[in-house]
């Protein structure tokens, strides 16, 4: 990426607040002030339950786009951790794609939007073999190509754990793009227990109540105790760990879902990071350690919080710009 291209990001006055850049990742504001992108990704959508093989079933919804005679190809959109498909990020990013003449495919992990009933087990970040499984199924049913994937925060890790895979599952993947991937699982949990405690807050809030409509579903045995429930961040994932994996520590588990050091080295298939240096939640000194091969391209941002990248109140995004871009290149 060109220092030029970097430079056209420069948000101005209380939007280099990466805090401020955070929320309004999220917010429901961006689907007010420019509704009709998403309204006609949503209108369009078909939705659909995967097949992902060993029993899972994930679900997604399928948009074609009607712009154009011919579409440019499917993009596969992946949201991050207790996202949906219906994260305002997701939709607008969806949305934007749409309109530029791509197909879209927004996935569901597991227990994430209204699914926590199709599968018994309880989601967690290890589980990459369902989620390839599920690309798979997509690749299968919708055959526009070429075939991009885009993921966000922990749908970035699993969009570049993914990418390590496709070749051997058979995946003719053209190109990924992660924006503030986690990393170093051991940083990104150590960074929102340091982070202000609206963070650390904010997950556990939608965390807990994600397990509890889990155990109300499947009342037969207790997938957590009360205690556990109000536990902090890393006590309950440790939980989660010894209750409902085989990894047996908290480490064993982080190391799982990592994609820091040499892991990365393996990937095939081209790839673009875009992170900033003010994420809050996935810090940018995870990167550092890195050891990319020649078909990653990563860009870091001075500004831009974490998934943020919001360049002035409009609220429009430089992640939607800089994922067009890359895709315009590939459909090229």
């Amino acid at each position: 990426m060109t220092p030029a291209e970097v430079a056209a990001f420069r948000p101005a006055g209380l939007l280099r607040n990466p805090h401020l850049q955070s929320m309004l990742a999220s917010t429901r504001l961006r689907l007010l002030l420019r509704p009709q992108p998403a309204r006609m990704l949503e209108r369009g959508a078909h939705r659909i339950t995967l097949d992902c093989g060993d029993g899972v079933r994930l679900t997604g919804c399928h948009t074609a786009q009607a712009r154009f005679e011919m579409s440019r190809g499917l993009a596969i959109l992946f949201h991050g951790w207790e996202g949906s498909t219906r994260s305002t990020y997701l939709l607008q990013t969806g949305g934007r794609l749409l309109e530029e003449g791509w197909d879209v495919f927004r996935l569901n992990f597991r227990d994430h939007g209204d699914t926590h009933h199709l599968n018994p087990g309880i989601f967690h970040s290890c589980r990459i073999g369902e989620v390839v499984g599920a690309v798979r199924e997509i690749a299968r049913l919708y055959p526009q190509r070429p075939l991009a994937l885009i993921g966000f925060s922990l749908g970035g890790n699993f969009a570049l754990r993914v990418a390590l895979h496709a070749p051997e599952a058979g995946i003719e993947l053209a190109r990924t793009i992660a924006v503030c991937p986690v990393i170093d699982p051991h940083g990104g949990l150590f960074a929102i227990e340091k982070a202000p405690r609206m963070y650390h807050d904010y997950f556990m809030w939608k965390w807990r109540r994600s397990l509890t409509r889990k155990q109300r579903l499947f009342a037969g045995s207790e997938l957590f105790t009360r205690r556990e429930l109000h536990g902090t961040l890393r006590s309950l994932t440790e939980a989660l760990v010894l209750r409902h994996t085989d990894f047996g520590s908290l480490d064993r588990y982080l190391d799982g879902y990592s994609v820091a050091g040499e892991r990365l080295s393996r990937l095939t298939v081209p790839t673009s990071i875009l992170t900033s240096r003010d994420d809050p939640v996935c810090p940018a000194s995870d990167y550092d350690g890195l050891d990319l091969p020649p078909c990653v391209e990563l860009t870091i941002t001075e500004h831009g919080g974490h998934c943020g990248f919001i360049r002035d109140w409009s609220l429009r995004s430089y992640a939607e710009d800089y994922i067009a871009a890359r895709l315009l290149r590939l459909a090229s």
